[in-house]
Order: structure tokens, then C-alpha cells, then sequence
């Protein structure tokens, strides 16, 4: 039977509860404070900064998405995220595509290109998988490097600012609102999407794929609709770095940027949409703040990541969200 006091206070659990959901409280929190952090902004390095940060995050929630929740793992990524630069800036100098337009464009093609990567690609799994998507990243990078007449080379290519309506988008204030509203609205697309049927096929896939397979779920459709995705959001965060920066490099495609996205996930904490916030959030900052050490700078960096995955091995905020409930029974 249910206590006289908790069918009384039935009418007020639906408020509580809406506002307790990720998908709608959380997101309502990060908005908020997305249009609140200007206050404590100082200087427009800050803002760089935080534009930096918004930005990795589009990319670790596309990538949490597939390593997370698929439980896919990739390696290359950092390639997607330097094909969407470079296609964009690419359509927009060589052929005269205005940049509302080449940017979409690029999208779509890295989209259709991962697509096409997928289909035999994500055949694999475990080890070998990760070593496809390694390759993949290597091919992208070295492909970027040599074809100097349309890269521009090592040396990278000079980018188109971004123009909407008519405007040249420029200033990091401007950036940071644009950055900010994509954060937002990339964190409430996942967070949607994780709760659909799609959603549920992906945590299924990740359990067991053979389990998935019985229960009527095409996991090869699945894996490949992800794995694009992902793709696309790396383009998306590519292209918007380029045209925000002005100028882009092979460098933007290297393996050790795709390992950087790979902490940032796992930093975080894997399946968990705010863990990939906050881990792109703390490993963007972190390094500017290690800059006083100096020489110490990398064996601080180093230590903070071996202490962090001892003390928080599912990382950051699994673990602390696990904490708060266990504090809260």
C-alpha cells in the first residue's frame, strides 16, 4: 500500500521530476550557465577559450555517442573534424560557395564520406577496429599534407571568416553566442536521442551485440547511423574552428588530436552526454592553467590524468553523480 503522505504529495512529483531529467533540467542548467558565464568572462582570451571549449564538446558528444554508448571505438576522428574544415574553406576559396552554404556542404560531404568509410569499417570490432580507424585518421592526414594545390600543403590554407545574413561574424563575443547556442542545442539533440528507440538500440548494441541481434535490432544500421553522426559533428566543429580561427593546419587532422578527443570522452566519463562537457571543458582548460609549471607543465598534466582515472574510474561525473546518490540515500 502506498503511505497516505506519498500519494499527497503525488501532484508535486512531476515538477521535481521534469526539472531532475537530464534532458530537460540538465539542459535548462547548461543554457543557463552558458548565458551567465560572460559575467565571470574577463578579457576576450577567456572567451577564446571558452569558444574552444564549446567547441571540443561538439566533438566528444558525437564521439561519446559511438565510444560510450555503441561502444565503438574510434581513433581517427580528428581526421572528420579536419576534412570539415578544410572542405568548407576549400568550397568557399576555390569555387566561390558562399560560406552559409559551404559549411552545410562540408558536412554533408564528410557525412557521406563516413558512410561510406562505415560500411566496412564498422564490420570490425575491438582491436581491429580501432586499428581501421587509426588507419583512416593516418590516410586523412597524410592526404591533407601532400595535396599541397588544394591544402595549401604543411602549411596550412587561410579560411574565409563566417558570414551570416549578410554579416561577417566576427570578435570572440560574437563566436562565444554562436558556440555557446550549438553547445546547447547538441547536448539536447543527444540527450533526445538517447532516450529513443535508437538510443535504446545503442545501449543494447553496447551490452551485447549478439543479445541486440536476437531482440530484432540491424546493429550494422545502427553502428553505421552513429559512426556518422559522430562524423558529422567533427566536421561541424571542424569547419566552425577554421572559419573562427581564420587558418587551418594538417596538424588539426594528426593522431594526437584524435587521442585528445579520446581522453576528453573517457576523462569525462563514457556514456554520459555532460561527462563529454566536462571533460572537453577541463582538458581545454587545464593545459592553460599548467603553462606557470613551465617545465613541470606535461608531468603535472600526466599526473592529474593517472590520479584521476585511479580516484574516478568511469570517470569524472559518473562517478561524482554515483557519489551524490549514494550522499543522498
Amino acid at each position: 500500500m502506498v503511505p497516505a503522505a506519498a500519494t499527497a504529495s503525488e501532484p508535486s512529483l512531476p515538477s521535481r521530476g521534469w526539472l531532475a531529467r537530464p534532458r530537460s533540467g540538465g539542459t535548462l542548467l547548461l543554457a543557463a550557465f552558458v548565458a551567465l558565464a560572460p559575467l565571470a568572462l574577463p578579457n576576450n582570451y577567456a572567451y577564446e577559450i571558452a569558444i574552444q571549449i564549446a567547441l571540443n564538446a561538439v566533438v566528444c558528444i558525437g564521439l561519446n555517442l559511438l565510444i560510450g554508448y555503441a561502444g565503438q571505438i574510434s581513433l581517427g576522428h580528428a581526421g572528420f573534424f579536419a576534412l570539415g574544415g578544410y572542405a568548407s574553406a576549400i568550397l568557399a576559396t576555390r569555387y566561390g560557395v558562399p560560406v552559409w552554404l559551404s559549411l552545410p556542404g562540408a558536412c554533408a560531404a564528410v557525412g557521406a564520406l563516413a558512410y561510406l568509410l562505415g560500411r566496412p569499417t564498422l564490420r570490425l570490432k575491438g582491436h581491429p577496429l580501432a586499428m581501421a580507424t587509426l588507419g583512416l585518421g593516418v590516410i586523412i592526414s597524410i592526404a591533407i599534407t601532400t595535396e599541397d594545390q588544394w591544402t595549401g600543403g604543411p602549411d596550412g590554407m587561410q579560411v574565409p571568416p563566417l558570414v551570416l545574413f549578410g554579416l561577417a561574424l566576427q570578435g570572440e563575443r560574437a563566436w562565444y553566442w554562436i558556440t555557446g547556442a550549438l553547445l546547447v542545442a547538441t547536448v539536447w539533440l543527444a540527450l533526445n536521442l538517447i532516450d529513443s528507440p535508437n538510443g535504446r538500440a545503442l545501449r543494447a548494441l553496447h551490452g551485447s551485440e549478439v543479445a541486440a541481434r536476437t531482440l530484432g535490432i540491424d546493429c550494422t544500421r545502427v553502428k553505421l547511423q552513429v559512426f556518422t553522426l559522430s562524423a558529422v559533428l567533427a566536421a561541424l566543429a571542424g569547419a566552425l574552428t577554421a572559419h573562427y580561427a581564420g587558418f587551418i593546419t594538417p596538424a588539426k587532422a594528426s593522431f594526437l588530436h584524435s587521442v585528445e578527443l579520446v581522453i576528453m570522452v573517457v576523462f569525462g566519463g563514457m556514456a554520459s552526454v555532460f561527462g563529454a562537457v566536462v571533460g572537453a571543458a577541463v582538458m581545454t582548460l587545464l593545459p592553460q592553467l599548467l603553462t606557470v609549471l613551465k617545465d613541470y607543465e606535461m608531468m603535472v598534466f600526466g599526473a592529474v590524468l593517472v590520479a584521476t582515472m585511479v580516484l574516478f574510474p568511469q570517470g569524472l561525473v559518473p562517478t561524482l553523480a554515483r557519489w551524490w546518490r549514494w550522499r543522498m540515500q
